[in-house]
């Protein structure tokens, strides 16, 4: 276990000694934060308190606000579990795996490094948003109960191990600094659309959102909003009978397929297992990649 903790703490190293990486893999997060607090934000409050007259404008804001941080969390449990991936592309392409394999360590303990090196960077860095959202949610009267930020945190981790196996898998298909560049800003780009977080899943075709809810990106986001909007969502209720399942249903915090609705459970369920199959195709590609070295 000392050699398995020595290889993830150089991983970890290497990755925040690099600023530069650092906010990249954030990127994504600053970016959703900044598209609505100047352009989005005061638009979608307003259209949410048109629609629901009798909703307290401060618990909407609340709402959106929660809403907004759980986007963020999800996004970056990815993009910084990937942006972590950057060192196994760097060692592979500056041909490191050639003094690893003369050295003591065996390969098991070199997959498992790289993995469990972008695990602990998404958790870490998630779990730090997860608490600025719950001091900034606090501040203005709408933050999580203890057992509320309980789940969250154990959502949160579940989305950074599923996360992390899904971004070991991608980068051993690369074999360049430039096509992981690429591949990062792909994600980047794409993550907060497919994961309903630049925009509702209610404003968007039928069709559209139903498949976006099938994708595990989507199924995540809705995971990490329930504790997160659960607050809010239960004061527009008291204010207005029938505003936070609505709300609820219209901003993606419920996974709807159709009129089916795909419960906690199944969600934890399913990406559980996609988390499981992410890692064995992972380890699987890493050892190929190790043995032709």
């Amino acid at each position: 276990m000392s050699t398995l903790w020595t290889l993830t703490r150089r991983n970890l190293r290497l990755f925040f000694r690099d600023r530069m990486r650092v906010f990249f893999s954030l990127l994504s997060a600053l970016i959703l934060v900044a598209l609505y607090v100047f352009f989005l934000g005061n638009q979608i409050t307003s259209s949410v308190t048109a629609q629901l007259p009798g909703a307290p404008a401060e618990d909407v804001d609340r709402f959106i606000r929660a809403w907004v941080f759980a986007g963020v969390i999800m996004i970056t449990s990815l993009t910084a579990s990937l942006g972590a991936m950057a060192v196994f592309v760097d060692d592979r392409v500056a041909h490191r795996f050639d003094d690893f394999l003369v050295a003591p360590p065996r390969r098991g303990y070199l997959t498992l490094g790289y993995l469990l090196a972008a695990f602990l960077v998404a958790a870490l860095i998630s779990l730090l948003l997860l608490a600025a959202a719950q001091i900034t949610l606090a501040i203005t009267g709408g933050g999580m109960t203890l057992g509320e930020l309980a789940s969250a945190a154990g959502i949160t981790l579940l989305c950074c191990l599923v996360f992390a196996a899904l971004s070991a898998l991608a980068a051993s298909f690369i074999a360049s600094a430039g096509a992981f560049a690429a591949l990062s800003t792909i994600v980047g780009t794409g993550v907060g659309f497919l994961a309903g977080a630049y925009v509702p899943l209610g404003t968007l075709p039928a069709g559209v959102a139903k498949v976006l809810t099938l994708l595990p990106f989507a199924q995540a986001a809705s995971l990490v909003r329930g504790p997160l909007t659960a607050g809010p969502l239960d004061a527009l209720d008291a204010a207005q009978p029938g505003a936070g399942e609505s709300l609820a249903t219209y901003f993606g915090v419920h996974a709807m397929v159709g009129d089916t609705e795909l419960g906690v459970p199944l969600l934890i369920a399913i990406l559980s297992g996609l988390g499981i199959l992410f890692l064995l195709l992972a380890i699987g590609r890493f050892g190929r990649r190790l043995r032709t070295v």
